[in-house]
């Protein structure tokens, strides 16, 4: 899968303020998260890619002991904001970079988190193999990342429109786990879950997934304007939740949890 890079460290640079602001499902997430990994061996060096504005970092801070914490994300902003809240404390690292190649050494890590992340990573063969050789021995990795029904109603009611890619694509189960245990990964468990979270339009959905950076990244959208009458017939085919206005959308989660 193909993302461009570029745009996707530019919205979420440019969601670093509104970002906290509408995450309620990427918090939710990484609570579930929190509750499917083995707590009670996490220890020594803790690595949480795409960190964003700090939420999962934070909480792996509070709720068991690390010796240290390397909060890594593709966006400074994000990563500004991140050290901004937690100035308090004094056992993590922040690193820029791009999940794709971790400037980090060789079995240099304990654990590796993601929350919501890894979905923006092109080559995941290359993403794990580069998380397998920076884990040590035996090292925990937990990720929750979209699935591919995610935003199906919306992707649905564009394609009654044009043929452009106005919705991202994102992985199913079935690739993420063959991409595992390609790298070498082992003890892989795996489990799903769809949230439909309700929006007062389609309008709403939008502007949220823009506030939280994940508008659209791939090289095949339209690099126009996307005209008035357009987007009003992609609203109007957009399957409404109940009798009023309102509408779901669906976002489909993958949790896993795998040794090195």
């Amino acid at each position: 899968m193909i993302f461009d890079k570029n745009k996707v460290r530019q919205a979420f640079a440019a969601a670093s303020d509104s970002y906290d602001g509408v995450a309620h499902l990427q918090r939710e997430v990484g609570m579930a998260l929190l509750q499917v990994v083995d707590r009670a061996n996490q220890y020594g060096a803790v690595l949480d890619i795409g960190c964003g504005t700090g939420f999962l970092s934070q909480k792996l801070l509070d709720l068991a002991p690390c010796d240290n914490l390397i909060a890594l994300d593709l966006a400074l902003t994000m990563l500004q904001t991140t050290r901004r809240k937690l100035a308090a404390y004094h056992n993590v690292q922040y690193v820029c970079a791009d999940a794709e190649a971790l400037p980090l050494a060789t079995a240099s890590v304990d654990s590796v988190f993601s929350n919501l992340a890894l979905q923006w990573c092109g080559d995941l063969n290359a993403v794990f193999a580069d998380i397998k050789r920076v884990l040590k021995p035996d090292g925990q990795l937990a990720f929750a990342t979209f699935g591919s029904q995610t935003l199906q109603e919306l992707k649905a009611a564009w394609a009654t429109v044009d043929s452009y890619a106005h919705v991202n694509d994102f992985y199913d189960e079935a690739y993420i786990i063959a991409c595992l245990q390609q790298a070498g990964f082992k003890a892989i468990h795996s489990q799903r879950q769809c949230y439909q979270p309700r929006y007062a339009s389609v309008l709403t959905l939008m502007r949220e997934l823009k506030h939280i950076g994940a508008h659209n990244v791939l090289p095949g959208r339209n690099k126009g304007v996307t005209g008035k009458q357009s987007l009003q017939r992609m609203m109007a085919a957009y399957p409404c939740a109940t009798q009023d206005t309102s509408i779901t959308a669906t976002f489909e989660v993958i949790m896993v949890r795998a040794r090195a």
